[in-house]
């Protein structure tokens, strides 16, 4: 048994602990709202983001930050991108030296363009990082469906330990020594993924689709590639695995705000109309700067970001990417 503490109250946040609950594990959940913890708490349901569960009495619920991971071995972060550094900076550094941070974060800091990991250990040098991701829906893996995840570490022990402490009969987790793709995957298939939902908002179909994250895949790979990740990540489960999940589930946030876009809505109007926070458009920010900044050509991004940002009709965004280039690649 290990002892587990989960930073964040979202729909993941609240499946990993089902998960390391079902798997004999001692969780604590902590979030940024202590009120909400209360509720939580009380009720032993999350409305907001999961609420078809109930939340064994087993799981703890601490508004202190740093008793929650001062108690802990292993530290699960589940804080969206754009409040990753801020939560860190809440934790006194010697509560944490020598623990385990879990990534299960999907997004990229706007500011520095830096990925979850690279934040976590430039606020804690001494810390073992690791990045869990994958094609996981919160909702099915609550359910108990079959889903299959990526454990990755530049310290191979230390992915297989993470492996070791989700891995069960429906939730099959691999091991990978490339954290750097795994965790690009898990950020910059949502940029994609807003695009397919595009797609679907217009009323185009499966071919339409299909040209998106065939295409798709193949750029976040040209920038992955270029930062360092193997090439053989974007192609397995962390990348064109999550990529199809996004791009294709009605429940995934990213494709259903592009899929809103699509049918008219402004970006600024989806955000303030839901609860959770979609990591993809900010994302998709600090993507194409990523992209400029390193001289990668990401048409589908570039796309993207002025349709967010320019407001470009959406239809137009579309008819440029298909004449682009007459040479096809």
């Amino acid at each position: 048994m290990k002892k587990v503490t989960i930073l964040g109250d979202g729909a993941w946040a609240t499946t990993i602990a089902l998960i390391l609950n079902k798997n004999g594990h001692k969780v604590t959940m902590w979030s940024t709202f202590p009120d909400y913890l209360d509720e939580l708490n009380l009720k032993r349901v999350n409305a907001k983001y999961l609420p078809d569960f109930s939340i064994p009495k087993e799981i703890v619920f601490e508004k202190d930050i740093n008793k929650a991971v001062s108690n802990a071995d292993i530290i699960v972060d589940a804080i969206p991108s754009k409040f990753y550094r801020s939560v860190l900076n809440k934790i006194d550094k010697k509560n944490i030296q020598g623990k385990f941070f879990v990534n299960v974060s999907k997004g990229i800091e706007q500011e520095s363009l830096k990925r979850m990991t690279e934040i976590a250990k430039e606020e804690f040098p001494k810390i073992k990082t690791c990045v869990l991701s994958g094609p996981t829906i919160a909702h099915e893996v609550a359910l108990g469906m079959p889903a299959v995840v990526i454990s990755a570490s530049s310290d191979l022990n230390v992915a297989k330990s993470v492996q070791e402490l989700f891995f069960n009969e429906s939730f099959r987790v691999y091991t990978s020594t490339d954290p750097i793709g795994v965790e690009l995957c898990g950020a910059l298939k949502n940029v994609i993924a807003i695009v397919a939902g595009i797609s679907d908002g217009l009323g185009f179909g499966a071919n339409s689709k299909a040209a998106i994250l065939s295409r798709g895949i193949v750029e976040i790979a040209r920038l992955g590639q270029v930062l360092g990740a193997k090439k053989k990540t974007f192609y397995g489960i962390a990348g064109l695995g999550d990529l199809a999940t996004t791009c294709i589930s009605p429940e995934s946030r990213n494709r259903t705000l592009g899929e809103k876009i699509g049918k008219g809505e402004k970006l600024k109007d989806i955000i303030n109309s839901t609860n959770s926070v979609i990591e993809g458009a900010t994302t998709t920010e600090a993507v194409y700067n990523l992209s400029k900044k390193y001289k990668v050509d990401m048409p589908i991004t570039k796309e993207t970001y002025e349709i967010l940002y320019q407001n470009k009709d959406p239809k137009k965004a579309l008819a440029d990417l298909m004449f682009r280039s007459k040479k096809g690649e």
